[in-house]
C-alpha cells in the first residue's frame, strides 16, 4: 500500500518542497530514494517500502550510494534542489534559503543561528550558552573551517529514522535537501544513530575521499541539527548544542 502523508495545515510548499528534494537527490543516481507518486497542497503520496533487518552489508552498500549522491554536487552551499524556487523545511520547521560561496558563513546563517532565537524563547537554550554559539558562528563565517570541498547534494536531514532498510537495501525518505558539505550529512548519522553505521562509512570511503580530522569536526557539523531541535525538542539539546560549540572552539 502507498504511502500517504496529509497535513491539512501545512505550509504553501511545503509537501512541493519535499518532492522537489526527493527528485533532485533521486536524480543523482547514488542513494536510492523514495518514489513520489503524487503530491499536492497539503498531501504527498510516496511508494511503500518494504521494511528489512539492517545488515553490515546494506549499510555498507548505503555508505557507498550516499558518496555518489553528495558527489552529483549542487550550484551552490544553501542551493535549493533544482527546479524549485519556494520555501525549505527541515521537519516541519521552516529552514531560510540563503546561499553563499563560503560554507561557514552559509552554514552559521542560515542553519545555526537562525533557530537560536526560537530555542531561547522556549526555555531550551540559556543566553549563556546561546553566546557560546555565536562565538562558534563567528570562526564559521570568518572561513575558519572552510576548505576546498565543493558544494555537495546532501540530504539534510539524515538521522536514523529517514534512512529505511528495505529487501532492495537502503532507501531515504523526509530530505531537507539542499547544497551543504557531506560532512553534515555523516555528522547527523552519528549523533541520532544508524545500524551499522561503521560499515555504512567504511562504505563512504570506499566511493570517496574523508577528509583528514573529520571525526573532529563531527560537533562543528551537529550544530544545525541540535539547534533545530533545540529549537523544539527540549532542554536536553540546548545542553548538546552547547557542548558542540565548546567542542568547536576547541578545534580553532
Amino acid at each position: 500500500m502507498d504511502h500517504v502523508k496529509q497535513r491539512p495545515d501545512a505550509p504553501a510548499g511545503f509537501f512541493e518542497a519535499e518532492e522537489a528534494g526527493l527528485r533532485w537527490l533521486a536524480e543523482a543516481g547514488g542513494a536510492r530514494i523514495a518514489r513520489v507518486l503524487d503530491v499536492s497542497p497539503g498531501r504527498i503520496v510516496l511508494e511503500h517500502v518494504e521494511p528489512a533487518v539492517p545488515t553490515p552489508a546494506a549499510a555498507r552498500a548505503f555508505g557507498r550510494d550516499l558518496a555518489r549522491t553528495h558527489a552529483a554536487g549542487a550550484p551552490a552551499f544553501g542551493a535549493r534542489p533544482a527546479g524549485w524556487d519556494g520555501p525549505l523545511f527541515i521537519g516541519s520547521r521552516g529552514m531560510p534559503a540563503h546561499t553563499d560561496d563560503s560554507w561557514g558563513a552559509f552554514y552559521a546563517r542560515a542553519r545555526v543561528q537562525p533557530f537560536l532565537a526560537p530555542a531561547l524563547a522556549a526555555g531550551f537554550l540559556r543566553e549563556d550558552e546561546a553566546r557560546l554559539v555565536d562565538e562558534a558562528c563567528a570562526l564559521l563565517e570568518a572561513g575558519a573551517f572552510d576548505d576546498d570541498a565543493p558544494p555537495a547534494r546532501i540530504h539534510g536531514d539524515l538521522w536514523g529514522g529517514n534512512v529505511l532498510f528495505s529487501p532492495d537495501g537502503v532507501v531515504l525518505i523526509d530530505p531537507a535537501a539542499h547544497g551543504g558539505h557531506p560532512e553534515t550529512d555523516l555528522a547527523m548519522l552519528a549523533l541520532f544513530g544508524l545500524p551499522f553505521l561503521d560499515d555504512a562509512l567504511a562504505g563512504y570511503a570506499e566511493a570517496a575521499d574523508l577528509r583528514p580530522g573529520w571525526r573532529a569536526r563531527v560537533p562543528l557539523h551537529q550544530l544545525h541539527p541540535l539547534a533545530v531541535h533545540a529549537a523544539g525538542h527540549g532542554r536536553a539539546y540546548g545542553v548538546a548544542l552547547a557542548e558542540a560549540a565548546v567542542a568547536v572552539l576547541r578545534l580553532a
